[in-house]
């Protein structure tokens, strides 16, 4: 049993889906498949149970997933306790509001357990003004949102810049539309029967592929609200869909007569600048790494 035997389970553990564990661990579904019928053998168990393509834990997964976290958490502080230089100081993290409310505090917790002599300073942005700042140098690092295409020029534009830093995806979101009590499924933005979208500001990512996704209906404008619970709020008025990530989704109450529609995937970067990184922040991205393809919300204790 080997390390990146570990993480590989604990991708497909999250993610519930070979391929999209592959994509996250950076390897071919069918090596993923490999290394955990091997990692199965090796325990005598089977630790999924397969229906179609989704992989759900059986009891045995369940229980040796505890053990995969801290192994993985043990696993990232020997690396840390070896290393000459111990990480002080200030490091200046820039979040989205939906990361911050789901993935991150977990990912913070285990950092600040390695490493409680650096403190951290977060800011809550939108993507667009989240990379402005970290290439500024107003921030050492930030977690972005970015659509996996541009499609429009006013796109390009906004996110030109984004070039001249490091990027690299940490884990994926589903984005859904929220839609109204009683409102019919839809599969096109045409079967929309509400007056508005309700979203963050202009500068959100999830925002934007709302609005280009709806550009196949007739006009229908965007309401700028606050924060997640006042576009689920608005939603429940029955006057318009709201758009949020699955994560922050599965933490707020949803009457049952509201259904939803995935507009798809959207990964999650980690971005910095280059050549502009200090042990503070070093030591942040090993821990973001160590829980790279995995949901960081679960407890490695």
């Amino acid at each position: 049993m080997d390390l990146s035997s570990i993480e590989i389970f604990l991708a497909v553990a999250a993610d519930h889906s070979v391929t999209k564990a592959a994509k996250a661990v950076g390897r071919v579904p069918s090596n993923v498949t490999t290394r955990v019928q091997l990692l199965e053998e090796e325990l005598g168990v089977c630790l999924f149970s397969r229906d179609g393509k989704k992989m759900t834990l059986t009891r045995e997964g369940e229980i040796f997933l505890a053990y995969a976290n801290r192994l993985m958490a043990l696993s990232l502080e020997a690396r840390q306790a070896v290393r000459p230089l111990a990480p002080s100081g200030t490091l200046r993290v820039g979040t989205m509001e939906s990361t911050a409310a789901s993935w991150l505090p977990a990912a913070l917790a285990q950092f600040n357990q390695i490493w409680p002599s650096v403190s951290v300073s977060l800011t809550m942005g939108a993507s667009r003004e989240l990379a402005r700042d970290v290439r500024a140098d107003a921030l050492d690092c930030a977690l972005i949102a970015r659509p996996p295409n541009t499609i429009t020029e006013a796109d390009k534009q906004s996110d030109a810049g984004l070039d001249a830093l490091e990027m690299e995806a940490v884990f994926t979101e589903d984005l859904l539309l929220v839609l109204p009590p009683g409102h019919p499924p839809i599969k096109i933005a045409a079967d929309l029967r509400v007056g508005s979208l309700a979203a963050l500001e202009p500068g959100c990512t999830y925002r934007r592929i709302a609005e280009n996704w709806a550009r196949g209906s007739s006009e229908l404008p965007t309401i700028e609200l606050a924060s997640y619970h006042a576009i689920l709020a608005s939603v429940a008025t029955g006057n318009a869909v709201g758009v949020m990530p699955r994560s922050v989704l599965d933490q707020m109450p949803l009457p049952t007569s509201m259904n939803t529609y995935e507009l798809g995937s959207v990964d999650t970067l980690l971005i910095y600048r280059k050549n502009g990184c200090s042990s503070a922040f070093d030591a942040f991205h090993e821990v973001l790494r160590t829980t790279k393809g995995r949901d960081p919300r679960r407890s490695t204790n």
